[in-house]
């Protein structure tokens, strides 16, 4: 699986991906660029670079380079048009209709299975608009379109700015958007869901929300952020992104405990969350394992059979945050070197017809059968 990556300021960063990535032919190239990337001057040059290939992706709060962590860099991972067949699929976020995308999504998993029936194997992944505050509407509208299709994504980022999130499909940088990336393929591929988070027995009840803001007012009937410091016994001043990060939320559904992890405080005291929540809900702390351990295991399951020629990966930037507080970064970027992993540190994952946070969601996809 051809992977590249180069400095994001540089002028020639995309002659230098195109070049490392090798002459293809592709059926897609995906960039996970940084916000500090000229992206104009990118839009100018994709046409060039990669002629004829379908080219998406979106910005990042950090990327995952071939060699782990980084930072300030443009990633780019190409699938070869030997083994993949795609069909991209744009969405207005501000124009949702929820019919009209199944109607979308049924016909082009028709044309995919039409012309590859040979292949398999199929997955879909999706980045959107990171500040959208639209992500769990949109993966409830695809589920049905989708069937049994596995998901996965990420929200655009921001580095830790969190002002303006871009989603790029046919050759522009957009807000309010996102798009859908349909895979049919001769590979093996296993989407996968990970996170490191063991929930307590403490838990607390939301009882004044704005959920189209994803803002919290109350918890148990008392200011949300004084409440979640008293559980936590800080004083709400000692509140930072690395204490969002190491006490992160849970909500239990269907079975499984899923993060509703903390954003921000807001400057009158209300928790501004990264996803979905409402008054009513029943949340619970919880506590991180070591996350380079965990990682480890969940990576070297992957490989139980063999070992993935890729994994693409979409990894909470809380995550990020975590490790490097812990002193556990430089551990985490190995591993992910180490195990093959590109991708990009987001806003938000997408997991099915569920949005997620503080979790890496991902693909790995295996060398082609036989």
């Amino acid at each position: 699986m051809p992977r590249a990556h180069a400095e994001a300021r540089d002028p020639l960063a995309l002659h230098k991906l195109a070049r490392d990535l090798g002459a293809g032919p592709f059926a897609a190239v995906v960039l996970f660029v940084s916000p500090v990337a000229d992206r104009k001057q990118l839009e100018a040059g994709l046409p060039e670079a990669f002629p004829g290939v379908t080219v998406i992706g979106c910005t990042t709060a950090g990327e995952i380079s071939p060699e782990g962590y980084s930072d300030g860099e443009i990633v780019a991972i190409a699938l070869p048009l030997a083994a993949f067949a795609v069909d991209c699929l744009g969405i207005d976020l501000d124009r949702l209709d929820g019919q009209e995308l199944i109607g979308r999504l049924i016909r082009a998993r028709a044309g995919l299975a039409r012309r590859h029936g040979e292949w398999e194997d199929e997955f879909a992944f999706v980045v959107v608009d990171g500040l959208s505050i639209r992500e769990d509407e949109l993966t409830a509208a695809l589920g049905p379109g989708l069937g049994p299709v596995p998901l996965f994504g990420g929200s655009a980022g921001d580095g830790t700015r969190f002002a303006e999130t871009f989603v790029l499909q046919d050759g522009r940088f957009r807000q309010g958007r996102a798009v859908l990336m349909l895979v049919r393929t001769a590979c093996k591929v296993k989407v996968f869901s990970l996170n490191h988070l063991t929930p307590t027995n403490r838990r607390m009840v939301v009882t004044g929300a704005d959920p189209a803001r994803r803002v919290v007012h109350q918890i148990n009937a008392e200011p949300a952020a004084q409440e979640y410091a008293r559980l936590l016994g800080k004083d709400p001043g000692q509140l930072t992104t690395f204490t969002f990060a190491a006490h992160p939320l849970v909500v239990r559904i269907g079975g499984s405990h899923h993060v509703r992890a903390i954003q921000r405080l807001a400057d009158n005291g209300d928790l501004v969350f990264f996803s979905a929540i409402d008054e009513g809900l029943v949340l619970t702390l919880a506590e991180p394992q070591d996350m380079a351990l965990h990682l480890d295991r969940a990576l070297t399951d992957l490989s139980s059979g063999g070992r993935p020629a890729a994994i693409l990966a979409c990894d909470c930037i809380l995550r990020r945050i975590e490790a490097l507080e812990n002193q556990r970064f430089g551990a985490v970027s190995a591993l992910l070197k180490q195990h093959g992993v590109v991708g990009f540190s987001t806003y938000g994952e997408q997991l099915n017809s569920m949005h997620v946070n503080q979790t890496m969601t991902g693909v790995a996809i295996y060398p082609p059968k036989g």
